[in-house]
């Protein structure tokens, strides 16, 4: 109910923070719903498809050895000179129910990507806590990781042959479908009704492009954060919101006028995005993961979030490059 309730009060206060001043409308001409800053409608074409490339997305680097302990990073490593720091800095979201999202309560961010990274912290630091989260929108992770102003993010980001590209991944730490959140008293029964109809995505996410890419011929609509989405699709500006299906899961639990159709468009598997001059870093972080994976707590977070969306999945197994 917490974070029920704290979602509700998100999206209020998104509906309150937006829009413009209006000029005086004719008498009986109703003023036009408010709309979150940074929508784009229709959305720009990607420049490319998520799928091109040729390469395997889940494919990380293997870990090298076994973990070394809290405190003892290899000389010359980027978790030596992250030690050095005294923390880490990392990349999240705030906005994303059971994943990184503001407790209303305690008004710490939390969720299964922060959970994860307090464990990162743990086996570099030997303390969980030894973090700075920079909450950031969805747009804003490559140029991030390429100007080196995170370590890493973890934000619900899926791997694919095009940000490849540009940064480096970790294997896989969770396993999305993609689908579509349609009001409840919606004919909408999936992605193949929605052609020629507003359809609603975050803006540099791989989930608009896949809107792009469907062959029922949507219009896509980018919005600054996917909770923007929700906000026009409550107003009625769109007719859909697409997303990975346990967000828009979550987005039903804070909104029950809402409901989750059709099947899956595509299997979105998230990874921890960071700079393809670290591969060191990557490695390690792969090494956390595989032990996360063997000794149970990677599982035991899935538990803790994801039960109340329903069958709790299987963390998916590494796939490596080399």
């Amino acid at each position: 109910m917490k974070a029920r309730i704290g979602g509700l009060l998100l999206v209020a206060a998104l509906l309150a923070g937006c829009g413009s001043e209006q000029a005086a409308l004719p008498v009986g001409e109703k003023l036009p719903p408010p709309r979150p800053v940074g929508v784009e409608d229709p959305a720009p074409a990607p420049k490319s498809s998520p799928e091109e490339g040729g390469c395997e997305p889940r494919a990380s680097y293997r870990p090298r050895g076994g973990l070394p302990a809290p405190g003892a990073m290899p000389a010359g490593s980027t978790m030596a000179r992250i030690a050095a720091r005294g923390h880490l800095v990392i990349g999240v979201s705030q906005t994303t129910y059971l994943f990184g999202y503001r407790d209303p309560e305690s008004g710490e961010i939390v969720g299964v990507d922060i959970d994860i990274a307090r464990q990162v912290s743990r086996a570099l630091f030997g303390d969980p806590n030894k973090i700075r989260f920079r909450s950031m929108a969805a747009a804003e992770r490559i140029p991030a990781i390429k100007a080196r102003e995170v370590d890493m993010i973890i934000r619900t980001t899926s791997m694919n042959c095009e940000r490849w590209r540009d940064v480096a991944f970790s294997t896989s730490y969770y396993e999305a479908q993609q689908r579509v959140l349609v009001r409840s008293d919606s004919k909408v029964r999936g992605i193949q009704d929605l052609g020629g109809k507003k359809v609603c995505a975050a803006a540099g996410s791989s989930d608009l492009a896949n809107i792009a890419a469907a062959p029922s011929g949507p219009v896509p609509v980018s919005a600054v954060e996917v909770l923007d989405c929700l906000v026009l699709l409550q107003q009625g500006q769109v007719d859909a919101v697409s997303n990975d299906d346990a967000q828009l899961a979550g987005f039903v639990a804070q909104d029950p006028t809402t409901r989750v159709v059709g099947p899956a468009i595509r299997t979105e598997p998230y990874g921890i995005m960071m700079s393809q001059s670290t591969v060191d870093l990557v490695r390690f972080v792969n090494g956390v993961l595989a032990r996360m994976r063997s000794d149970g707590s990677l599982a035991a977070i899935y538990r803790k979030w994801l039960t109340p969306l329903g069958e709790v999945p299987t963390p998916p197994a590494a796939e490596y490059r080399d």
